[in-house]
Parts: C-alpha cells; sequence; structure tokens
C-alpha cells in the first residue's frame, strides 16, 4: 500500500503554473488561503530493485498520469505532512526535546541546589 499526500496552492504563481489564468489566479487566492488541487498528489512507490521507497509527484491527466521525482519545493504544497526543516516558530532547545526519546533528556537542565 503506498501513502499518499494531495497537493494544494496557496499563491496565485503555482495557479498560473497550472494553467489559470493571473486574473482568476488573484481571485481564487484572495477568497480561499489554499486551493486543491484535485489531479495531483505525492505517492510513495516501494522498489523491489533497491528496497526503498521512493517520492513521486504524480499528475493526473485526461486518460493519462505523469510521474516524476517529487521535488522539494512541493513539500510545502502538501497536506498532511511535517515540514522537514521543522516549525520555524519553535526554537532549536524545543526541537532538540521533542525529538529525544528516553532518561537523557533531562541533561540540558541543571539542577542548582
Amino acid at each position: 500500500m503506498s501513502q499518499k499526500y494531495p497537493l494544494f496552492a496557496d499563491s496565485a504563481g503555482q495557479l498560473q503554473q497550472r494553467g489559470i489564468r493571473r486574473k482568476d489566479a488573484l481571485i481564487l487566492i484572495a477568497n480561499k488561503t489554499a486551493i486543491p488541487l484535485d489531479n495531483e498528489w505525492l505517492e510513495a512507490f516501494w522498489c523491489d530493485q533497491c528496497q526503498e521507497k521512493k517520492w513521486y509527484h504524480v499528475h493526473k491527466q485526461e486518460l493519462t498520469y505523469d510521474l516524476s521525482v517529487a521535488p522539494p519545493e512541493l513539500w510545502q504544497q502538501a497536506m498532511g505532512v511535517i515540514y522537514t526543516q521543522g516549525n520555524p516558530s519553535v526554537g532549536e532547545f524545543t526541537l532538540r526535546h521533542a525529538s529525544m526519546v528516553g532518561y537523557k533528556s533531562n541533561q540540558d537542565f541543571i539542577f542548582v541546589g
């Protein structure tokens, strides 16, 4: 079973790249903060040869599907995925401790008696 993440557009430029006129794209973005892209998504496929999961950008045409390796900028347009660079509003200390598991996570805290 593969993982599938729908894409959305959150800027007029992204809509224009998909063939929507500039004026229409600006109106859509002004009315909604994100527009779902029904015929595009990111999907992971398992490669039996290299034994790895590989991510592809899938674009459904009328009767066919176009597949290409998913470029990093598309991850910012995917719904339901964790931003790989972390939340910019979260500090380095919090990010480090959120990824720690186990008893040694308290080593950054110094107790003064």
